[in-house]
């Protein structure tokens, strides 16, 4: 086992608090059989490794590097955590949040049926929603230029993290959105932050058609636990966050705004 500590954003390190350790530049780098392991500083004087300052050369570094999975610790921070989910993403590793574990770790004899169905129902939904996502993606190449999908990072079972596809829904130029809608007489009807698209997808939840790519890569189901992002999940208490040992649902996330409030899918736990 070797231990080192590593400086991941630009700063410069004092010995200090524990409050203060949590704003430091360094962190602490463990590394056991193939796992690394990454933590806020302790109060053990350590060798540091020279700065990796951005998120390149840390990917360079995973790249090089023996390890196959990195755990991290949540209490480094959400910016500190998505740089290094962003960097082994890139490196084509994998990454957890280092969560305790539950105390009762009896396996569902009905897990591989589970995974099994929601491969079989998505794989299906795919297939028929595959006109209407190709009919999306034409319509904002044409009145909605930009990236087509926006990516946010989740936290799915026993803690990976994983990242959470869907088309874009907001306006890249959000004055022209303005103007178009001035012209229009649209101020009162529509979200301007949104693009025309964007609201009609909103309103039917068609902007989650991608979600069931990660039902596909076994990253979510179709029913579990709520669904927690990243930046929510670092602020967690160890109650909570021992509670993402479960796999997530993709209910809380399809989720619609229709005007007639006739198809809408509850956020809460199911």
């Amino acid at each position: 086992m070797t231990i080192s500590t590593i400086r991941n954003l630009e700063n410069s390190f004092t010995e200090a608090s524990l409050e203060q350790q949590k704003n430091s530049p360094y962190c602490t780098l463990t590394w056991r059989r193939g796992k690394l392991l990454v933590r806020p500083v302790g109060q053990q004087k350590q060798p540091y490794l020279p700065a990796t300052n951005n998120k390149e050369s840390l990917v360079e570094c995973l790249e090089h590097s023996p390890v196959n999975l990195v755990l991290i610790d949540p209490e480094l921070g959400f910016s500190k955590v998505k740089l290094w989910a962003d960097a082994t993403s890139a490196a084509g590793k994998s990454i957890y949040l280092s969560i305790p574990s539950l105390e009762t770790s009896k396996r569902n004899p009905w897990e591989w049926c589970q995974v099994i169905l929601n491969w079989i129902v998505a794989f299906i939904l795919l297939m028929v929603l595959s006109p209407v996502a190709l009919g999306l993606t034409i319509l904002m190449r044409v009145y909605s230029p930009g990236s087509l999908f926006t990516r946010e990072w989740y936290v799915g079972k026993r803690g990976k993290l994983f990242q959470v596809v869907k088309f874009r829904t907001t306006a890249i130029n959000k004055n022209v959105v303005d103007d178009f809608c001035y012209q229009n007489n649209l101020l009162n009807t529509l979200d301007t932050n949104y693009t025309l698209i964007g609201n009609l997808m909103r309103k039917y939840g068609l902007d989650n058609i991608p979600l069931l790519l990660n039902i596909l890569r076994g990253e979510i189901n179709l029913f579990g636990r709520q669904s927690i992002k990243l930046e929510d999940a670092v602020k967690f208490n160890p109650e909570k966050l021992r509670q993402l040992n479960k796999a997530p649902g993709i209910a809380g996330l399809w989720q619609t705004a229709s005007e007639s409030k006739l198809l809408h899918l509850d956020s809460q736990p199911l």
